[in-house]
């Protein structure tokens, strides 16, 4: 937890925040951490999550975009292929969550300044 003057926050909220997630973004996200290296295409999140896939495919891409997840591609014997996802490194996922609150800070930081 963090303590900001009068409000305390969870790091997931900072992260769900931060990065404008959804809760099944953040499900999914906890997911990923909890099984780290290993990949998952969304048919098996899907299935895990017990949410219909067009969420799933949703927040993927979300995270996706978000440098959350990396996504690989694996081809088809008979052609066509699938991707396949998991969570990025830990000191990736936190510098990225640092440089965003770091950015958030120097904009306070200037408007206190024209204050």
């Amino acid at each position: 937890m963090i303590d900001f003057a009068c409000k305390t926050f969870q790091l997931s909220e900072i992260v769900k925040c931060a990065l404008g997630l959804s809760r099944s973004d953040i499900k999914l996200m906890n997911f990923f951490m909890d099984n780290r290296d290993i990949w998952y295409t969304t048919e098996q999140l899907s299935n895990e999550h017990d949410l219909n896939l067009t969420t799933i495919q949703r927040s993927v891409k979300r995270l996706h975009e978000k440098s959350v997840i990396k996504r690989r591609q694996e081809n088809l014997d008979g052609g066509g292929y699938i991707f396949l996802y998991t969570i990025v490194e830990r000191d990736h996922f936190r510098e990225l969550i640092w440089n965003i609150v770091k950015g958030w800070s120097e904009r306070v930081h200037e408007e206190l300044k024209k204050w």
